[in-house]
């Protein structure tokens, strides 16, 4: 054991000692102070000890108690101590340090014990600190060495994976090198087998090694930066070849086989008999290539299933092809030999019907057995077209002849009913796919009889609205209309009939053509013919009115052309068109001015960069003209009826115009001879006047009574014989009404100005305008 270092001394009481010192000499008492301190300290000594103390003390001395020198000496010190006087502060710090040096000698051995035996835990402390350090060391080692053993080995295992994946990039390198060349080793396998004599298309490796091939050639042409990839792609391309050729004189066979055994079985049954309507499926001629087609089904199947390439399509359209010509040389005989008796038996709209009808059963059967042949195929129109297109010319040829003849426009129309209607909206719909092949012919049929309708209506136009020649009982109004009045109370059932009789022919003969031809025709070939009908309808009964004028009477000629115009006007109203077409022309009157200009040099010829250069001179300018049948007609109308009411207002009224006409220049030519010669000539008297005497204005008065009750009745017969319409009659009188009434109110007003009212009453006898109306209103 070491030896323990000695008991250092008290801090506190060295702090203690310094800071009294310093606070004796800092702070020094006063006299009066240290005298207190003196008398303080005197009876401090003079004081007892305290009564336990004293007690102890006897005790000790009467017991014979001993104690160690040790002990004894420092009893003696204390007590001397205790008992010693402490005079001042420094001897009070001197006792009480000498006190507390006492005090840490008596309690200090404990605590040396304490800290021998802490010293010697640390000891053994360090001792096991030591070991741990050197243990430590050794885990540090074993860590480092730990560390490179693991290094090592990752750095062996990243070597390993280096390894492995090269392996693996080698065998997939050497795998897809493989991959790649077994195309074009390829080449010497399938070539064996094409060039083999047992191999033909029903061969069951036949399909297996067409694709394979197929995936061959695809592979070289999308790789031509491989060495000989051109020379092994001609190669493959020959075998491919070989191989489309055999499916194709494959496919001939048996087509061509079939086609010999239905001749042979038509041929045994007496072929001009044999029908494709009859029997239908049952028949030879479908139930032997239905046969075929389950045969040839899994070949084709494959050829339509690779028509994306251009080499399968070519070889599909050629079996297309194949397949129309074996089955047009079997059907076409047979339709065209049916189409020949619909011809003979049947006139052209019957025709028409039955030949559409049994061609699209044809076309039905054919459509049904080419979808055996070729499903995938059936939807194009254009795959048997070479085999629809033949028959339906058949039928297109058979019909134009008769077409080209065909005059009469009902029949014409009758077919284009049939076609557009009955065939081309009916039938076909219901089974376009089937019949789509039909519709070019059909539409070209149409389109014929469209263009044949459109001739003859033209024709019909010109012959029997234009230049109809009337004859005698066309003109025959009003007796005409007479007699169909007479007739009409004898039948009692309304009969149209008798109401057409009464029109002009070519009134009738316009409004049945439009009749005929608006469901016929499209809208913009209907819309010129009605606009040229009608205009050439309106020219022909004014034409017929003029006439019926100069043979029964004016009225009579105006009476019918508003009745007819009318009729024009109302039938005309339902049909959904405009009854108006522009015209376009080239106007060259400009040119001849130009050319004057020319030639006296004021204008050049090859100046193109002024107005009167050759090319903008020699330029026609484009004229447009609207015309608008519909309202010329209605001017036509207006103009007619005008003149219907001014020709009835002077024959009524007549008289009474020309006499206000009279006192009108009367008055003009007094009022110009008063300017002249001012007051010296005296204006003469109306009355005086020799045409406006009372007489002659009583004479005048009663001409236009007269015939107001005479020429005004008859003109309302005619008015109801012509215009069965009442409503017509009054919108047309009422003009009529209106002009003899202001007739009257004028002649009024002057004999009101002139004359006396015993006159007017007496000797003209002037009716009143309310009598007047009154007998006007009477006539409805």
């Amino acid at each position: 054991m070491a030896t323990k270092p000695g008991v250092p001394r008290s801090g506190a009481i060295s702090k203690g000692y310094n800071f009294s010192t310093h606070w004796e000499q800092n702070t020094p008492l006063t006299e009066q102070q240290q005298a207190a301190i003196a008398s303080l300290a005197h009876a401090v000594a003079e004081r007892p000890l305290p009564p336990n103390l004293a007690q102890d003390r006897v005790s000790e001395q009467q017991n014979g108690l001993t104690v160690s020198t040790k002990d004894s000496s420092f009893g003696l010190e204390h007590s001397a101590a205790m008992e010693a006087v402490l005079v001042n502060t420094n001897e009070f710090y001197k006792w009480f340090t000498d006190l507390e040096s006492a005090l840490k000698s008596e309690t200090e051995e404990k605590y040396r014990h304490y800290v021998d035996t802490l010293m010697e835990r640390i000891q053994i402390c360090d001792g096991i600190l030591q070991q741990v350090d050197d243990t430590l060391d050794l885990f540090n080692e074993l860590q480092l060495q730990h560390q490179a053993v693991a290094m090592k080995t990752k750095t062996l295992h990243d070597a390993c994976d280096r390894l492995l994946i090269e392996k693996q990039r080698l065998i997939e390198f050497s795998e897809a090198l493989r991959s790649k060349l077994n195309y074009f080793d390829e080449l010497e396998n399938i070539s064996t087998n094409f060039y083999s004599p047992n191999m033909n298309v029903l061969n069951e490796n036949f399909l297996s090694l067409l694709k394979r091939l197929d995936d061959c050639i695809t592979y070289v042409e999308s790789n031509p930066q491989y060495a000989e990839s051109s020379v092994y792609l001609l190669k493959f391309r020959q075998l491919q070849s070989r191989a489309l050729g055999m499916i194709r004189s494959h496919v001939l066979a048996i087509l061509k086989s079939a086609s010999s055994q239905v001749q042979a079985a038509i041929g045994s049954s007496g072929g001009s008999k044999a029908s494709v309507s009859e029997g239908v499926e049952a028949s030879v001629i479908y139930v032997r290539f239905k046969a075929a087609a389950s045969e040839l089904k899994p070949v084709l199947e494959e050829v339509e299933s690779r028509s994306s390439r251009k080499e399968y399509t070519q070889i599909l359209a050629e079996c297309h092809k194949l397949y129309c010509e074996q089955r047009l040389s079997l059907v076409r005989g047979i339709v065209h030999q049916r189409i020949s008796e619909f011809a003979k038996k049947e006139a052209l709209p019957s025709l028409t019907r039955s030949g559409c009808a049994y061609l699209m059963q044809v076309c039905q059967l054919e459509h049904q057995l080419f979808d055996h042949f070729f499903p995938s195929s059936a939807e194009d129109v254009s795959s048997l077209a070479p085999l629809i297109d033949p028959l339906s010319t058949y039928l297109y040829d058979t019909l134009r002849p008769k077409l080209i003849h065909e005059t009469n426009i009902d029949s014409l129309c009758e077919l284009v009913d049939i076609l557009k209607v009955e065939v081309l909206g009916e039938q076909l719909s219901r089974r376009s796919e089937s019949l789509a092949g039909l519709r070019p012919t059909l539409e070209r049929i149409l389109a014929d009889v469209h263009e044949r309708l459109t001739f003859r209506a033209r024709t019909h136009i010109r012959d029997e609205i234009s230049n109809y020649l009337p004859l005698d009982e066309d003109l025959d109004y009003p007796a005409k209309l007479e007699k169909a009045a007479t007739d009409e109370l004898e039948t009692t059932s309304d009969d149209e009939n008798l109401v057409f009789k009464t029109w002009y022919p070519p009134l009738e003969k316009t409004l049945s053509c439009l009749s005929k031809l608006y469901r016929c025709l499209e809208p913009e070939v209907f819309t010129g013919l009605a606009q040229e009908v009608v205009e050439v309808c309106s020219i022909s009964i004014q034409k017929a009115s003029k006439l019926i004028s100069k043979r029964s009477s004016p009225m009579d000629g105006q009476l019918f052309l508003i009745k007819h115009l009318l009729i024009l006007r109302e039938k005309i109203a339902p049909f959904d068109i405009e009854f108006s077409v522009t015209h376009k022309e080239l106007d060259f009157s400009h040119l001849l001015e130009h050319l004057r200009r020319i030639l006296r040099g004021q204008a050049s010829l090859f100046d193109w960069s002024r107005t009167t250069s050759l090319a903008r001179t020699l330029s026609p300018r484009v004229l447009e003209s609207q015309i608008d049948a519909k309202k010329e007609l209605e001017k036509s109308l207006k103009a007619t009826c005008e003149e219907f009411i001014m020709s009835v207002t002077k024959l009524v009224v007549d008289p009474m115009l020309s006499f206000v006409t009279k006192v009108t220049a009367v008055k003009v030519a007094m009022s110009g001879s008063q300017n002249q010669k001012g007051e010296l000539v005296m204006a003469k008297p109306l009355k005086d006047q020799a045409f406006a005497t009372p007489d002659k204005v009583a004479e005048l008065v009663q001409k236009v009574t007269t015939a107001i009750q005479q020429e005004l009745p008859m003109v309302m017969r005619k008015m109801k014989l012509y215009l069965q319409n009442s409503e017509t009659r009054k919108i047309l009188f009422k003009p009529i009404q209106t002009n003899i009434v202001e007739a009257h109110v004028q002649v009024l007003s002057l004999l009101k100005a002139e004359y006396s009212p015993e006159e007017i009453q007496g000797m003209i006898k002037m009716p009143s305008i309310q009598d007047l109306q009154a007998q006007l209103d009477s006539f409805f």
